[in-house]
């Protein structure tokens, strides 16, 4: 007798198992249910639609040739069985069946399986608040969410997003191309939590805000207000008007089913697999949102859903589910967003998560144009690296910019992935010529100076703890060596101005018992100054990290921000 593979949920992981395990197995019969009509479509895509840069919501659900992935393509195309508006309301582990239910006729049957494949994805998290339920509250997750988004997305109106992760900040940007008023609400104190670190985070707000969108962070909504169409979001006592609500607060892990048939659970709510996405029972694996899996970096289980991962999972899950031996190697946490004129994304851990795990850290910010600073077009990124002290060992890059941000944080995931040491991302190959980076690529100076400061030949100080100096009244020298014209241009307030070519002439204007902190543009320069200083003997020098390009803080002069 033929193999019978069920697969429960037909998108991003759901669609590729199947496919994958009739591939391996064509003699196998492979059939794939799904509660809803739409199935194997591209969620990740519905901001775009909302913002007409996708002009076809069929663009979401068809392949490159332009075919509509439906139930016709499944059978005709893969060889695969759907049967979509079908609800699986138990599995028999037992008898190794299923217990189904027709969302439309209501009609109840079983259908058994050799081995099943889980892939019932996420859903959006909706906060238990007054008023909840009214009429221009969504999520973005659904096509019919796509679609009810497109139809309320009018130019004049006021929208109000709930969460300022990377789903918020890609609505904003939507519904902002669509002349909506929006304004975006974040619990934490930042945007982009848990995908940037704090000083990274204020440039894309700061490019939100310049964009036109209000954004509140450390706030909490209360509730909403309104007849049956939502009116007003009620946030810290206030109201704001609103005519479109999106709940942009992340997800959670579609377990139900699996936590009522006996199945682990893991530590982080979703289901817990091994590296063959196999659950606690050998004939039941798992894919996608709904599995929890392995941070490579830390080792241990995470809740990541990313359509990258899903269908990664997916494919192993496929191939193991008609008996090969395919493995998932765990997820870095890489993830990439467009926020209006900037890209901004991380791969590994931040600071703050390194430091959460445990992880002594240095740490190097490290701003440079994307291309050789000559090319016409050359445009800034910045980039965060952070690194294990003692080992060297990489543990994550964050970086934000106009420019190319993708290849850094690709070339970067890979090298984490790989266990990489800072010496050897130094040395990685990389691709050049002016139109597609400098000589020695944003990445390898910012691997460079991490080698300098672990070494202890590179002091850096960042921007944070140079703030908190000022702040305080603390005694030591913030040392500008630009040139005048620079400094008259912006700066940053209480500096001391003594140009890189006049410091060694001007030495003993300086104070040898206290700290000087040197800085520039980007603090090449004022690692320069570090060198000349510590050549003098003074021994309490180093530089500001990411000098001007990476200070967090209001600049003072008609530039500044």
């Amino acid at each position: 007798m033929n193999q019978r593979i069920v697969v429960i949920g037909a998108n991003a992981a759901g669609a590729k198992a199947a496919s994958k395990a009739k591939r391996s197995n064509p003699e196998a019969e492979v059939v794939l249910i799904d509660r809803g009509t739409f199935i194997s479509y591209g969620a990740c895509g519905i901001p775009y639609y909302v913002s007409d840069a996708v002009p076809r919501i069929k663009e979401l659900m068809s392949t490159m040739a332009g075919v509509v992935r439906d139930s016709d393509f499944f059978r005709k195309v893969k060889g695969v069985t759907v049967r979509t508006n079908t609800e699986v309301t138990s599995i028999d582990r037992a008898a190794k069946s299923l217990e189904l239910q027709d969302r439309v006729s209501g009609e109840r049957s079983r259908l058994s399986y050799h081995r099943l494949v889980l892939a019932t994805g996420s859903a959006p998290v909706v906060p238990k608040l007054p008023g909840v339920t009214l009429k221009g509250i969504a999520t973005v997750k659904t096509l019919e969410d796509a679609e009810l988004l497109r139809s309320h997305a009018l130019p004049g109106a006021a929208a109000c997003i709930l969460g300022a992760g990377l789903i918020g900040l890609e609505t904003a940007e939507a519904l902002c191309q669509k002349g909506m008023r929006v304004t975006l609400l974040e619990l934490k104190e930042q945007v982009l939590p848990g995908v940037l670190d704090p000083e990274l985070a204020v440039k894309v707000e700061r490019q939100l805000t310049r964009a036109g969108v209000e954004v509140r962070t450390g706030c909490r909504v209360t509730g909403f207000t309104g007849q049956e169409q939502v009116e007003k979001v009620m946030v810290d006592g206030a109201e704001l008007p609103a005519d479109l609500v999106i709940l942009a607060t992340g997800v959670v892990p579609n377990v139900e089913l699996a936590r009522a048939a006996g199945l682990e659970i893991g530590s982080t709510g979703a289901l817990a697999v091994d590296a063959g996405m196999y659950t606690s029972d050998p004939d039941i694996l798992a894919c996608g949102d709904c599995c929890q899996t392995t941070h490579r970096v830390t080792g241990k289980g995470v809740f990541l859903p990313m359509g990258s991962t899903a269908n990664k999972q997916g494919r192993v899950a496929g191939i193991n589910a008609v008996g090969g031996e395919a493995r998932f190697g765990g997820v870095n946490g890489t993830s990439i967003v467009r926020v209006f004129e900037l890209t901004a994304g991380k791969t590994g851990l931040t600071e703050a998560e390194a430091l959460a795990h445990g992880f002594s850290v240095e740490t190097v910010l490290s701003p440079a144009p994307d291309k050789a600073h000559f090319f016409p077009g050359a445009k800034p990124i910045l980039l965060k690296l952070v690194a294990e002290q003692g080992t060297g060992k990489l543990l994550g890059l964050q970086a934000v910019g106009e420019g190319e941000v993708a290849k850094r944080l690709d070339a970067a995931a890979l090298a984490i992935g790989l266990g990489a040491t800072v010496e050897q991302l130094a040395q990685a190959d990389l691709a050049y010529a002016p139109p597609y980076s400098a000589a020695m690529d944003n990445l390898i100076v910012a691997a460079d100076i991490m080698k300098n400061k672990l070494v202890g030949i590179a002091r850096g100080f960042a921007p944070q703890e140079v703030k908190r100096k000022l702040d305080q009244g603390e005694q030591f020298i913030l040392l500008d060596v630009r040139s005048p014209a620079e400094f008259q241009e912006v700066g940053i307030e209480g500096a001391t101005l003594v140009p890189l070519g006049a410091l060694r002439d001007r030495l003993s204007e300086l104070p040898r018992d206290q700290e000087i902190i040197a800085f520039c543009k980007i603090s090449l320069r004022g690692y320069e100054a570090q060198q000349i200083l510590n050549g003098a003997g003074f021994t309490k020098a180093g530089f500001l990290d990411g000098g001007i390009l990476a200070w967090p803080y209001e600049l003072r002069g008609p530039l500044g921000s």
